[in-house]
């Protein structure tokens, strides 16, 4: 059985499928939870501490931290990243 997509490109087979957009919106989100999550096991930050520096609710720094939660607004990712000394870059390609 030969494949369709030999010879073809990762994202070509994404367009193809016309997923792209949400497989890179997905994959975004989960390396920002990564990183955040990575950051505070470097600093032994609880979950209480960390929502304590974010000015917010455990419950809202779990959706932060939910890998398949891509519904999470900016300033959260963005308070999130300055609670652990870090800083949220952004750039439109």
């Amino acid at each position: 059985m030969t494949s369709q997509h030999i010879g073809s490109s990762f994202d070509s087979f994404l367009d193809e499928e016309g997923i792209r957009e949400e497989v890179e919106v997905t994959a975004v989100k989960r390396v920002l939870a990564w990183q955040i999550c990575e950051a505070m096991k470097e600093q032994n930050l609880t979950k209480t501490m960390m929502a304590k520096r974010m000015m917010t609710s455990r419950a809202q720094l779990d959706r932060l931290l939910d890998p398949e939660n891509d519904k999470v607004q900016l300033d959260t990712i963005r308070r999130g990243a300055a609670a652990v000394g870090r800083k949220l870059r952004l750039e439109l390609a």
